[in-house]
């Protein structure tokens, strides 16, 4: 598979003429750029270098919110997880699993395992999750060749989700995906499906129905109880694991899923100066989540030795979970 890249002369330099479609390993095309030099953000980005068309254009947000089965069993999946996602319940979660004593096994074994799960709260596809590691991965790779850490980070972004598996505790989708968001102050109507909070106990409880609920403005999401899901565990996990990984990658692991943090900027009286710097990383990541996923696959015996590599790298040969 190729996939068509749109070009801007003001955010990618010159590659050779009617070269658009050099074909890297995995199935995405490759245009080199320069490095990154401590991973700074280029000040012209909308969504990062290139626009990819493939199954979404940039402009188009996830829909929610029309009439299809698929989406009625996501608005269930987000009543559930508004309904029970609260500052106690994460808060016995992140204790529970920050003992990191469930599991020991490596970063491409627990790759494999995501073959068997499917996203209940993405209303885009219905692809297994190791698809759509690799494909967010690969055009990460596309856009930045030689940020490998960033490549690294898109791959693994979502294994959390291994939280839905028995050996890992068999949790419920609501309590594993969809959007994350904070706990300890008052919910924000730019999170989707709003309107399930009403029937949180969260929301009658005075110490957390303000807009700074028990957090002081500033004091940075580093300090802030996110609601609890398949972010926040393998944030844990790398953490806890003594990656080599920046913080840039920490971030995008940590918030990928916290939506209103990117596209509206809501809960910006949280954030610390570190969050803001993070943040750029972020909004960049964000369109290779969202805006990669495809029903053509990537061949995934073709790309392992790459991300093998990448693993060793930055990475012990089993982690704990």
């Amino acid at each position: 598979m190729v996939v068509l890249i749109e070009q801007s002369e003001l955010t990618r330099p010159q590659a050779e003429e009617n070269n658009d479609d050099l074909v890297l390993d995995g199935g995405f095309s490759l245009l080199k750029s320069p490095s990154h030099v401590g991973f700074t953000v280029p000040d012209i980005n909308s969504y990062g270098h290139n626009q990819i068309r493939h199954l979404f254009s940039l402009s188009k947000n996830r829909n929610y919110y029309d009439e299809s089965e698929r989406n009625k069993s996501v608005e269930e999946l987000y009543r559930q997880q508004h309904t029970n996602q609260t500052y106690e319940f994460a808060k016995k979660m992140r204790e529970e699993y920050g003992k990191l004593n469930k599991v020991e096994v490596g970063i491409w074994e627990c790759c494999e395992m995501l073959d068997k799960i499917v996203d209940a709260s993405d209303p885009d596809l219905e692809e297994s999750q190791i698809q759509h590691a690799l494909q967010t991965a690969e055009a990460a790779r596309n856009d930045y060749p030689n940020e490998d850490w960033l490549h690294l980070t898109a791959l693994i972004h979502d294994l959390g989700k291994v939280l839905l598996l028995p050996s890992f505790g068999g949790l419920p989708q609501w309590a594993v995906v969809g959007d994350s968001f904070p706990l300890g102050c008052a919910f924000h109507e730019a999170n989707t499906h709003f309107k399930y909070f009403k029937d949180n106990p969260d929301s009658n409880n005075p110490a957390y129905n303000t807009k700074k609920g028990i957090y002081d403005e500033g004091c940075g999401l580093d300090n802030v109880m996110m609601s609890w899901g398949h972010d926040e565990y393998m944030y844990l996990v790398t953490k806890g694991n003594n990656t080599t990984l920046p913080s840039e990658a920490l971030f995008i692991i940590r918030y990928h899923s916290f939506h209103p943090l990117y596209q509206t900027g809501a809960y910006k009286h949280l954030y610390s100066e570190e969050d803001v710097k993070n943040l750029k990383w972020l909004e960049i990541f964000h369109k290779y989540d969202l805006y990669s996923k495809s029903n053509v696959l990537i061949d995934v015996e073709k790309v392992k030795p790459y991300y093998m590599s990448l693993i060793k790298k930055y990475f012990p040969p089993k982690l704990i979970w």
